[in-house]
């Protein structure tokens, strides 16, 4: 029999709602899961297990006098350290915030926990989103329970590794340059960045305020649609938050992929290691047959989003962050510290320059949706690697790598849903990358559950 702790909200949904199944039994497998693997995983900063079983009791009580409220009720789900979440400490992956406790909690959350939704605890990640490898020297590393000698990616390499260990049902997580993307592909997970604004970013920590995207991860693709729904809307406490229709996710999910068509730009194999490129070539030709029609495109600026994501994001990162930066330098650590220390020597032509370069990225994007529905590339060039002992010059190194693959559609706000697509002779994932024009995140995962599922 499948363990409660590695099935998807899809599966045990159905089994909460026709009482086959208490959230009680669900939320103390993941618990005594927690307790037996996070010890060498380190997915979490703050464990909440009386709470989180005292709340599975209230949605028992709940589902069995007939309050069901639907496929998040009773489901675990980890909540990254960046989100805020009232009376249970926010640390942001930061010694510096180690005791901040807030008095709100962020939209994201809410709404994942009016629907039913029950946070199992908060997520290590990279102090303040600062990195794509997830090393801590203040609450350790996390590491991908593929082999715990591998980073599980950043800065949401905390919620990557509960699913792929089965800590958590569901996890969120944050991107700006790439940080739910880049763990779900090291770690054969589910991630998905929504078009910028559709899920609201209130009381999350910011990275770089207009980069700054949050969103669902997951071990299936309906299980990021259940997410979605519910995350997504408008709030008119995010001044970056879009009005928009929120379709329900979930029940457009199984219309096929007959007819779509699938931009593939060369510019993204040619960065890539010969069997990330096989891994991918392979998918590609899965999707052939599905009824895809895939195309080889080329869309002008892509050498230009590392440079404009890199920019912006340690520009207002430092921004953020410039008085701890005068005034407690040393209390970040070392990767972090030089990473914002970079952005305060950006210069205002230097970040409009990059501005500008957005914009001229988001018109070429336009236009190349005028002739394909989809974008298909490699999510990394190479599959998780092994932490090094310069962990410091190992965080810039893998932001250099991987930024061309991440930074286009983070630069231009475009939704990028991460897919696992195969593994290595070593039995590494790897991920595919599904990039759409705004606001179109049903087809998206419409044709991420259909390859999901052959």
């Amino acid at each position: 029999m499948t363990e409660l702790y590695s099935m998807t909200a899809s599966e045990l949904a159905p089994l909460i709602e026709e009482k086959q199944l208490s959230p009680v039994e669900l939320m103390q497998s993941i618990m005594n899961q927690i307790d037996e693997v996070d010890p060498e995983v380190n997915a979490y900063i703050t464990i909440l297990e009386e709470q989180a079983l005292n709340q599975a009791r209230h949605a028992e009580n709940e589902i069995m006098n007939g309050l069901y409220k639907g496929p998040l009720h009773g489901i675990p789900i980890g909540i990254k350290d960046n989100y805020y979440t009232k009376g249970v400490r926010t640390t942001v992956g930061s010694e510096i915030l180690q005791d901040f406790v807030p008095d709100y909690t962020a939209t994201a959350v809410e709404k994942l926990q009016c629907a039913g939704g029950i946070m199992t605890g908060k997520l290590n990640m990279h102090e303040f989103g600062g990195g794509l490898t997830n090393t801590n020297p203040f609450y350790g590393d996390a590491r991908n329970p593929w082999d715990l000698q591998r980073t599980p990616g950043g800065s949401s390499g905390g919620s990557s590794a509960v699913l792929a260990a089965g800590l958590s049902t569901l996890a969120t997580g944050t991107d700006t340059f790439g940080s739910i993307r880049v763990p779900a592909a090291l770690t054969g997970t589910y991630g998905l960045k929504p078009t910028y604004g559709l899920v609201s970013g209130y009381g999350v920590a910011p990275l770089a305020w207009s980069m700054d995207h949050a969103g669902p991860m997951a071990r299936s693709v309906s299980d990021l649609a259940i997410m979605l729904t519910y995350m997504a809307g408008y709030d008119p406490d995010d001044p970056g938050s879009i009005k928009a229709p929120v379709p329900d996710y979930y029940k457009h999910l199984n219309k096929g992929i007959d007819g779509v068509k699938i931009g593939v730009p060369r510019y993204f194999i040619d960065r890539s290691e010969p069997e990330v490129i096989n891994t991918f070539q392979s998918a590609l030709a899965t999707l052939e047959n599905m009824g895809a029609e895939v195309i080889e495109i080329e869309i002008p600026k892509l050498d230009m989003a590392s440079y404009a994501g890199y920019l912006v994001t340690i520009g207002e990162g430092s921004s953020y962050h410039y008085n701890r930066l005068r005034h407690q330098p040393e209390d970040f650590a070392s990767d972090v510290r030089i990473f914002f220390n970079t952005g305060t020597l950006t210069t205002s032509p230097q970040y409009v320059t990059a501005q500008q370069v957005r914009r001229s990225l988001n018109e070429a994007f336009q236009e190349a949706f005028e002739d394909v529905d989809l974008i298909a590339t490699p999510m990394t060039p190479y599959p998780a690697p092994r932490f090094k002992e310069d962990w410091i010059s190992q965080n810039q190194e893998i932001i250099k790598d991987y930024m061309p693959f991440t930074a286009p559609a983070a630069a231009t706000g475009i939704p990028s849903l991460s897919i696992p697509m195969g593994r290595t002779s070593a039995g590494l994932p790897l991920g595919l990358q599904l990039m759409s024009n705004h606001l179109t995140e049903k087809l998206l995962l419409q044709v991420g559950n259909a390859f999901e599922q052959r």
